[in-house]
């Protein structure tokens, strides 16, 4: 017949196997017998304020008051609940459920079903759980796999993670691995490649190394050190990727700067200016600014306010430059509008408008129209009609040609 035993406050007691429960009063100390020390309770652990085991502890469930430590492994069945304390462990942690108001400390590993924390939770070692729930900080050292993290402070992952949903008021940090729907009230950022499906973010992000995912969505702004693949990107600031990106859509209220290539299966849709070392190659360019890579290429329109600079050229279906904007680079395309003051070098298009006091090198073109004002400094070729307003400058007499020059 199974029976309690009661350990009164104030003392110091020696154990081994209980087969009942077993109830600690306050500011008491658990001893374990055996090479390494083990108490195994077949029933319930109730422990009172500073209480202390100094062994390793095995239970069906446990129940704690106030402020507890366990100098070994805490083994429980079913539930660990610890209320009004901090509750520290130097081993192992393994439990269905865990409910602990304050705090919980881990100097192992942790494993359980239901993580409750009201205020931090800290892991030295892995962390294996379907979910983790903290009203303050989660810091862990060790790897994590878990299927929904919901923080209310902040988040710190120091190995790889693997998650599905991560929810965090404030800030959150991790060293990369797998995490399905990031959604962080301020910052976000990942040390190392990253897998993902989603990230909502309020503030800033950060990712490094060569990240792979669906949607980022970011108030402020958005920094990669590294590669990056992803759907759609929607930021409120700047946008900077040391490597190469490729993705469908791109929008930005800011700066977009790419180290290497942007590849956008969808359309660049810049409020201020795009920086690209390399090739861009979209399906359509909307800058409110300037646009500066190695090459463009358009399979609809480039439309940009400001300057267009380019060492290979711009290639689209149709180029709009805004008032006073300069292109630096060639231009080939189908349809070429040259807004009023503005200026560019070589154009090859179907058919090109240049607007009041536009300035151009070189045209070439089937239909060519130059409202008054404009200059050409170099030569006028064009296949079927040239219409010309008044006070427009011409280097050489325009010809008509029977093709043009390649």
């Amino acid at each position: 017949m199974s029976k309690s035993v009661q350990v009164p406050s104030n003392s110091v007691r020696t154990l081994s196997v209980v087969d009942g429960d077993l109830i600690v009063g306050r500011h008491t100390v658990i001893n374990g017998e055996g090479a390494t020390p083990k108490v195994v309770v077949s029933g319930i652990v109730r422990c009172g304020h500073h209480s202390v085991f100094q062994c390793s502890l095995s239970a069906e469930s446990f129940e704690g008051e106030g402020d507890i430590g366990i100098e070994g492994d805490l083994d429980v069945k079913d539930r660990v609940e610890a209320e009004d304390g901090h509750l520290v462990v130097s081993g192992n942690v393994s439990a269905k459920r865990i409910d602990v108001e304050r705090s919980l400390t881990v100097r192992k590993n942790l494993t359980g079903e239901e993580v409750d924390v009201g205020g931090h939770l800290e892991v030295k070692g892995n962390t294996k759980a379907q979910d983790i729930d903290v009203g303050g900080r989660f810091y862990a050292e060790g790897e994590v796999e878990v299927k929904t993290i919901d923080v209310g402070g902040s988040v710190t992952i120091q190995s790889k993670a693997k998650v599905e949903e991560i929810d965090v008021g404030g800030s959150a940090e991790i060293a990369g691995g797998h995490v399905r729907d990031i959604d962080v009230g301020g910052s976000f950022g990942s040390k190392d490649s990253l897998e993902f499906n989603s990230i909502d973010v309020g503030g800033s992000v950060r990712l490094a190394g060569k990240s792979v995912g669906g949607d980022i969505d970011v108030g402020g702004t958005c920094n990669v050190e590294g590669d990056l693949q992803f759907g759609n990107i929607d930021v409120g600031g700047v946008v900077e990727i040391s490597g190469s990106a490729k993705g469908d859509n791109l929008d930005v209220g800011g700066v977009v700067r790419v180290g290497g290539s942007l590849q956008l299966s969808g359309s660049l849709d810049v409020g201020g200016r795009v920086e690209v070392g390399d090739e861009l190659a979209v399906h359509g360019v909307d800058v409110g600014g300037s646009v500066k890579a190695k090459s463009i290429t358009a399979t609809t329109k480039v439309d940009v306010g400001g300057s267009i600079t380019t060492t290979t050229g711009v290639s689209a279906s149709s180029v709009r430059i805004g008032r006073r904007g300069e292109v630096v680079g060639p231009i080939h395309s189908d349809e070429v509008l040259i807004g009023e003051r503005a200026r560019v070098e070589d154009v090859r298009a179907k058919r090109i408008i240049m607007e009041e006091k536009a300035r151009a090198r070189n045209l070439y073109g089937e239909n060519i129209n130059i409202e008054s004002g404009c200059s050409v400094s170099g030569e006028v070729q064009y296949t079927q009609s040239l219409r010309t307003e008044r006070n427009v400058f011409f280097a050489k007499t325009p010809v008509k040609v029977d093709k043009l020059p390649q």
